[in-house]
């Protein structure tokens, strides 16, 4: 009997688990055992795993998070995290492990398959800012609480005449920000590609209040950053390198609120946006990538992952997905921005 592992990395994400139930329902129908490696990659490190069935999978399509756990471990870290790798992958036998997750977890696919494993890759994150695949699973839903909250503040800013500020996930793209400012109308839109103009955004809302309009919506994605700032939380940095971020949104609330006068309220969404129940859009879009998974290690075509293009799952090579972040266009910013103020 053929046997295949699965380990999901990096930050939790709607559509996970549709992406587990796919490849063992895919798996187990073509006699294969499926096992799952727990937290990511120190599931492998620590030859951590559970034995996946049909019964282990059955309810948690339409749950949020992930049931195999998650951490931002780094298998690349050293010749000896390497070793450890190779030797759990040699113990089990695997005839193919499917590493699911973002540019982090499949940069280090890709150079585990480098290294002779036989590694396939499915794309995990909500900030779609994955190069090789239109969509990645996550962003849907993320978007449309992001949007919903937006909504929601729209009523309380109006009643208070206050400006809302309110940060959304986005660390280097700010696909989120972006659309969902535009779906909820948000009055200015701020994102990481675009260095933050601090008095033109105060221009922009006087100028609102002055034809009568006496309340304001900021959307500002975490990444944001003022022409000649940084923002983070802390030093600390993870085993991939990134520093926490956060604090751009009270950065920028503070400086409105003192150069134009008007009240100004800052609300973070953080990890509400990564929660919760998928999307059907999420939960069909990771089924499809689960099964193009199976698909590729049964073929053999190792070192690729599942894409989306157009309404299409195919397959990329892993290296064509890492390297380079997919940002947002500067025509679709300037799209965006017709409608500010």
């Amino acid at each position: 009997m053929e046997r295949i592992g699965i380990l999901t990395g990096g930050g939790d994400c709607p559509g996970l688990n549709a992406v587990i139930r796919a490849i063992v329902r895919c798996g187990t129908a073509e006699n294969w055992q499926v096992i799952g490696f727990r937290n990511g990659w120190k599931g492998m490190l620590d030859d951590d795993f559970i034995v996946l069935d049909n019964q282990a999978v059955s309810g948690i399509l339409p749950k949020g998070g992930t049931i195999l756990g998650t951490s931002r471990t780094n298998p690349c870290k050293d010749q000896q995290n390497l070793d450890k790798v190779r030797s759990t992958f040699n113990k089990h036998a695997l005839g193919g492990l499917i590493a699911i997750g973002g540019e982090d977890t499949l940069g280090a696919a890709s150079k585990l398959f480098d290294e002779g494993l036989k590694v396939v890759g499915v794309p995990k994150t909500i900030d779609n800012d994955l190069n090789a695949t239109d969509y990645t699973f996550g962003y849907d839903t993320a978007l449309n609480i992001a949007t919903e909250c937006i909504d929601r503040l729209h009523s309380t800013a109006e009643s208070h005449n206050r400006v809302m500020v309110v940060e959304i996930m986005g660390r280097h793209a700010g696909w989120i920000a972006l659309e969902a400012g535009i779906a909820g109308g948000a009055d200015i839109i701020l994102i990481p590609e675009v260095p933050i103009k601090i008095d033109e955004v105060c221009d922009l809302i006087r100028l609102r209040h002055k034809r009568g309009r006496t309340f304001s919506i900021v959307a500002i994605a975490e990444g944001a950053k003022l022409a000649d700032s940084d923002v983070t939380v802390d030093a600390k940095k993870d085993q991939f390198g990134h520093v926490r971020l956060g604090g751009v949104g009270q950065q920028v609330g503070e400086i409105i609120e003192k150069k134009t006068g008007f009240e100004t309220r800052v609300t973070v969404l953080g990890h509400i946006q990564r929660g919760g129940t998928p999307t059907a859009f999420d939960r069909v879009l990771g089924t499809r990538f689960g099964v193009k998974a199976v698909d590729l290690v049964k073929r053999g075509k190792f070192g690729f992952m599942a894409s989306l293009q157009g309404r299409d799952v195919s397959e990329v090579p892993l290296k064509a997905a890492v390297g380079e972040l997919k940002l947002v266009p500067a025509e679709y910013y300037e799209l965006a921005k017709k409608f500010f103020g």
